[in-house]
């Protein structure tokens, strides 16, 4: 039988001793020494029973119940440690946070300084190509302007030199001057 089979039962055995006793107690007793003696009788048999199981079966409860909290209590340290470790790796994250901000911060100043370097040394090499580019402007146009002027000088020559040509020039002088070209021609002719 198991233990709590024989506590069921001596407690039973016990409700129906005292019901008995106290259906005797209600008929006219003829001694009442004997019954007393029997309820303490089987009061310290119960008493016995009693503390004989609880001193089998308690020391086995309150062990494995003991057991149970111990192994509660560890299991709630390890969970505790295991909170306190996860909690000091955010907190290392955290300032790892901070100087990988800060890390990005000075790449991003390194990033805008070698960019603002090579946007100034595009513009300064655009600004040589450009000014390159004027200067072969201004010379192409100064070039065109002297070739114009020196036209303009020859056809001002050539009309300057007609108009005193024409003014030296009268009727008699004309027809020498055409008597010796035609002279001139009949030479040569005549060498051919």
């Amino acid at each position: 039988m198991s233990k709590r089979t024989i506590l069921a039962f001596l407690f039973v055995a016990a409700v129906a001793l005292a019901q008995e006793e106290a259906a005797k107690g209600a008929a006219p007793a003829e001694s009442s020494e004997p019954g007393a003696i029997w309820k303490w009788l089987n009061f310290a048999i119960l008493a016995l029973g009693l503390g004989y199981l609880m001193a089998k079966a308690l020391p086995a409860f309150f062990a494995s119940r003991t057991a149970s909290i111990q192994k509660g209590i560890v299991e709630a340290q390890q969970l505790k440690l295991d909170a306190e470790r996860r909690a000091a790796e955010m907190d290392a994250k955290v300032h790892a946070l901070g100087s990988e901000i800060e890390k990005f911060r000075a790449e991003a100043q390194a990033e805008m300084k070698q960019e603002g370097d090579r946007i100034r040394q595009e513009t300064a090499a655009q600004i040589r190509k450009l000014e390159q580019q004027a200067a072969n402007e201004i010379e192409a146009a100064g070039k065109t302007a002297r070739r114009e002027l020196r036209a303009y000088a020859a056809d001002l020559a050539l009309d300057l030199a007609e108009q005193r040509i024409r003014a030296r020039l009268d009727a008699g002088a004309e027809a020498a001057l055409i008597d010796n070209f035609v002279g001139d021609l009949k030479q040569q002719e005549s060498k051919n």
